[in-house]
C-alpha cells in the first residue's frame, strides 16, 4: 500500500499515513480520506540516478514513462535532465534529500534493472505526433513504457500495443478516441496537457548578425518596412530568418506585420503574420504570439523562424520586413532545430493513470478540452499547460475555470514522482513583522512572479534563491501552496533557508492558477476553501491573484469575489495583475492593490516609480506594489534598485505592506 502524508485536522502539519490509491476506486474517494487534492507517493529509501541530459528526447520518454511504473508504489528511480552535472539543480534538489543513492553512467541500463516491473512497450507513431499522449495515456493504464519501433527492438521489448496507423492529423478525433475509450478507466483526481513534441536546438550552430536595433524602443517609433540582405546565409538547401529581442530582458522584443522575399530580384513569398500563407515559411513560432494589429511579436528570452528555401543559383536573397520595437535579425544555413518527443512530467501522468491531451484551448479543439472538464468533479485540478504561448495561456486558463478546474503549471516539473514523496517538515505559521507606523512616504513592496509554476518552483527560484546576495532587501516570492503535495521538500527547504527579508506569498490565484472571476458562481467558494486550506497549511496569507479578462483588459474582483476570499482565506491583502498600478480598492474589506511591472532592470525601473509618483502632493501615504520578471531579474538586481530607493521610498515586505495600508485605507 501506497504511503500517504494528510493534514492533521485544525494544524495544517503535514504528517504520514497509510491511505493508498486503490486500483478502480475513484480518486474524488481519496481525497475525503486523505485531506489531499493531488496523489501521493511513499517515501523514497534509495534512489537510483543517471544523467539523461544528453539523451535524446524519445530516450528521455522511454525513461520517464518507466520512472512512473516503478515509482508508482515508492519512488526509487530519478534522472538529472537538462541541466545535469553536479552543479545543476537536479543534482542540488537530489543531494538536499540526504538518502542514499546509486549512480548510473549510462541510465538506459536501469531498463534492464526493472524490466521486470513492466510488461512491455506501447508503440506510438512518429508520423502522428499526438499519438504520444495516447501512448502515455495507455503506459500508465497498462504498465508499460512509451517507445518507437526501434526502441522497442533495441531493448527486446514486447509490444503491448502498436498505434502505428491507428490515427490521423485530425487531432480531435484521435483525443475524442481516447476519452470514450481510455478515460472510465484513468483516474478522476487529475486530468494533463502535455505538448508531444518538443524543439530542441542543434549543437554547434553558428548564427550571422543581419539587424540589430540599439535603441530601447517600446513604442513602435522605428516600425518601417527594412529590406534586410540575408545572402550570407545561402549556401544550402534553405536560409533560416531568427527574430528575437536585442534587449532580452525587459520583455520589448520585434513585431513583425508582413514579409516579402526577393530571390536575384523576384519575388519568392510575400505573407501576413498568422494567416494561412505564413504556415509554409513558419519553421518556429513556438515561442511567439500574434498581437493585436496581426503582427508576429517575441518578447525577452523568445524568438521566432522563417524558413526561406530559395531557387537553386540564387545568389541574393533579400527579406524585406514591416517590424518595429527591439529586433534582432540573424541567419544561419543549417536547421537550427529538430522535433523530439516530449519528455517531461510524464513520470507524474504514468504513475497516476491520468488521461495526457494537447487540445489548444480555441476552436473545435477548446471545445473537446470543455468536455474534458465536464468529466471531472469541481477543483479537479489541470496538471501541465497549453499550447500557443500567452494567448493559449489566457485562454486555456479561463477555459479551465470555466469547467471548474485550477492549472497547475507543470510541463516541465521534473521527477514529479520523487519529490511528492520525499517528506519534509513544512510549517503552517505566517511569519511575524513589525508594524510601521505610517508617514508620508511611498511605500514600495516587491514581489518576483511565476510562483505558480511549480517548475519554476523547482528550476529556476531554486537558482535565483541560490544567488548570494539575497537578503539584501526586502522581496516577496510568489509560490504555490500545492508544493505541499507535489513538492514539499521544495516548499520546505524556502521555509527553512529564508533570510528576514524573504516572504513567501501564494502565487496567481491561490491553490493553483486561476482567474476566480470566469468560474461557475456556483462553484467558485469550492476553489477559495480549497485555497484557504492550503493557505493555512503552509503559512500564507498573501496573494498575487488574476481575476479574468474582458475586451483584452484584466477586470478587477467584483465585491463577491473579494468577500469570497474574505470568508474561506486567511487572506489580509491581494496583489492583482494591473500592469498600470492604479488599482487600489477594497473588496470584501480586503485591500486589493494594482501591480506595477514597468520595463527594465534597475535605473530604469526607479525611472519608472519616479514618473509613477510625479503628480503625487506629499501629503499622505502611497502605496505600489511593484511587480519583478522573474525570468530577468535576480536577487542582485533587487539589491541594486534597493540602493536607489532614497526618500520618499521605503521598501517593505508585503506583510508589513498590506498591514500598513489596510490600516490607512
Amino acid at each position: 500500500m501506497v504511503s500517504r502524508r494528510t493534514f492533521l485536522a485544525g494544524s495544517g502539519v503535514l504528517t504520514a499515513g497509510g491511505f493508498g490509491l486503490l486500483p478502480g476506486l475513484p480518486a474524488a474517494a481519496t481525497d475525503k480520506a486523505t485531506g489531499r487534492l493531488l496523489p501521493a507517493f511513499g517515501r523514497p529509501n534509495h534512489l537510483h540516478y543517471g544523467d539523461v541530459s544528453k539523451l535524446s528526447g524519445g530516450d528521455q520518454t522511454l525513461l520517464t514513462t518507466l520512472q512512473g511504473i516503478v515509482n508508482r508504489s515508492r519512488p526509487e528511480l530519478y534522472f538529472l535532465y537538462a541541466d545535469g552535472g553536479p552543479q545543476g539543480v537536479d543534482a542540488r534538489w537530489l543531494a538536499d534529500t540526504h538518502l542514499p543513492t546509486t549512480r548510473y553512467a549510462d541510465p538506459l541500463a536501469l531498463l534492464a534493472k526493472y524490466r521486470h516491473r513492466i510488461r512491455g512497450a506501447i508503440i506510438h507513431d512518429p508520423a502522428v505526433p499526438d499519438s504520444l499522449n495516447v501512448a502515455t495515456t495507455l503506459a500508465g493504464l497498462e504498465n508499460a513504457v512509451v517507445a518507437d519501433a526501434a526502441q522497442a527492438k533495441a531493448h527486446g521489448l514486447r509490444i503491448v500495443q502498436d498505434l502505428r496507423g491507428k490515427f490521423d492529423d485530425d487531432r480531435v478525433k484521435t483525443y475524442r478516441w481516447q476519452l470514450e475509450n481510455l478515460f472510465p478507466r484513468c483516474t478522476r483526481q487529475l486530468l494533463a496537457g502535455l505538448p508531444p513534441t518538443m524543439v530542441v536546438q542543434a549543437e554547434g550552430l553558428t548564427w550571422k548578425e543581419i539587424a540589430r536595433e540599439t535603441r530601447q524602443i517600446r513604442d513602435s517609433s522605428n516600425r518601417a518596412s527594412y529590406p534586410l540582405d540575408v545572402s550570407p546565409g545561402l549556401g544550402k538547401e534553405a536560409v533560416y530568418v531568427r527574430f528575437q529581442d536585442s534587449f532580452g530582458d525587459d520583455g520589448w522584443g520585434p513585431s513583425v506585420a508582413s514579409v516579402s522575399v526577393k530571390a536575384n530580384g523576384v519575388e519568392i513569398a510575400n505573407f501576413l503574420p498568422g494567416t494561412p500563407a505564413e504556415e509554409p515559411y513558419l519553421f518556429d513560432g513556438l515561442n511567439s504570439s500574434i498581437g493585436g494589429e496581426g503582427n508576429r511579436f517575441s518578447d525577452g528570452g523568445g524568438y521566432f523562424i522563417y524558413k526561406i528555401t530559395p531557387p537553386a543559383g540564387t545568389t541574393s536573397l533579400v527579406v524585406t520586413v514591416e517590424m518595429w520595437n527591439q529586433y534582432l535579425v540573424t541567419v544561419t544555413d543549417t536547421a537550427p532545430t529538430r522535433v523530439e518527443p516530449f519528455p517531461y512530467f510524464r513520470d507524474y501522468v504514468v504513475a497516476t493513470k491520468a488521461l495526457v491531451s494537447w487540445l489548444p484551448p480555441n476552436g473545435p479543439t477548446g471545445e473537446l478540452l470543455r468536455e474534458h472538464f465536464d468529466q471531472v468533479g469541481p477543483t479537479t485540478p489541470y496538471a501541465g499547460w497549453f499550447s500557443n504561448d500567452v494567448a493559449g495561456e489566457w485562454s486555456g486558463v479561463d477555459l479551465a475555470a470555466q469547467g471548474g478546474s485550477e492549472v497547475l503549471p507543470a510541463d516541465f516539473y521534473m521527477n514529479g514522482t520523487v519529490h511528492s514523496g520525499v517528506t519534509a517538515p513544512i510549517s503552517d505559521r505566517v511569519p511575524r513583522f513589525t508594524k510601521v507606523q505610517p508617514k508620508n512616504k511611498v511605500y514600495l513592496t516587491l514581489t518576483f512572479g511565476e510562483g505558480d509554476n511549480v517548475q519554476y518552483c523547482q528550476r529556476h527560484m531554486r537558482d535565483l534563491w541560490d544567488d548570494p546576495r539575497r537578503g539584501e532587501a526586502p522581496v516577496n516570492w510568489t509560490v504555490s501552496p500545492l508544493l505541499a503535495d507535489v513538492g514539499p521538500a521544495l516548499l520546505s527547504h524556502y521555509q527553512r533557508t529564508a533570510t528576514k527579508n524573504d516572504l513567501l506569498i501564494c502565487g496567481p490565484s491561490g491553490a493553483g492558477y486561476t482567474y476566480p472571476g470566469a468560474w461557475p458562481a456556483d462553484q467558485v467558494d469550492a476553489y477559495l476553501k480549497l485555497s484557504g486550506r492550503y493557505m493555512r497549511s503552509t503559512g500564507m496569507d498573501l496573494v498575487y491573484a488574476y481575476n479574468h479578462r474582458e475586451n483584452d483588459k484584466w477586470v478587477p474582483f467584483p465585491e463577491e469575489i473579494g468577500r469570497g476570499y474574505a470568508d474561506h482565506t486567511p487572506v489580509r491583502g491581494i496583489i492583482q495583475s494591473w500592469e498600470a498600478g492604479d488599482l487600489l480598492v477594497r473588496r470584501g474589506g480586503i485591500p486589493v492593490i494594482g501591480n506595477f511591472s514597468p520595463p527594465g532592470k534597475a535605473a530604469e525601473y526607479k525611472a519608472a516609480l519616479d514618473a509613477h509618483i510625479a503628480t503625487w502632493d506629499g501629503k499622505a501615504p502611497l502605496f505600489i506594489a511593484g511587480g519583478i520578471n522573474a525570468w530577468s531579474w535576480t536577487p542582485t538586481d533587487v539589491a541594486q534598485l534597493a540602493k536607489l530607493l532614497t526618500a520618499p521610498y521605503e521598501l517593505l515586505l508585503g506583510n508589513a505592506f498590506f498591514d500598513l495600508l489596510n490600516r490607512v485605507l
